[in-house]
């Protein structure tokens, strides 16, 4: 992604430049501010690969829950197209019959 690209490139010369590394994700709006404060305070306790890790856990648990609401909206729609395929298939092999059928008690 362009955006992120450009982003961390921001950051980098940032902290070439002897900068912080929370300042240019402030500034920049990428990321969400939780992200940004979580890396600062990372950065003032010296434990930013811990806070870079719950930053990535949080994530995680966010794509988790989006996915499971998106499959609970996704299986009555697949009901309700399951029982169209199957309709359609039970009225094409039931039609023909009936026509047979009432062809030969007309006779």
């Amino acid at each position: 992604n362009e955006v992120f690209a450009s982003m961390l490139g921001k950051v980098h010369n940032s902290i070439r430049q002897g900068d912080t590394f929370a300042g240019p994700l402030r500034q920049s709006k990428t990321v969400d501010l939780i992200v940004s404060n979580m890396v600062a305070v990372g950065e003032e306790t010296g434990d930013l690969d811990k806070m870079l890790l719950k930053v990535a856990d949080n994530y995680d648990e966010q794509v988790d829950v989006l996915v499971a609401s998106l499959m609970s909206l996704l299986e009555p729609v697949m009901i309700i197209c399951l029982g169209a395929v199957v309709g359609t298939i039970v009225l094409s092999i039931f039609l023909p019959m009936i026509g047979i059928i009432t062809n030969l008690s007309a006779t």
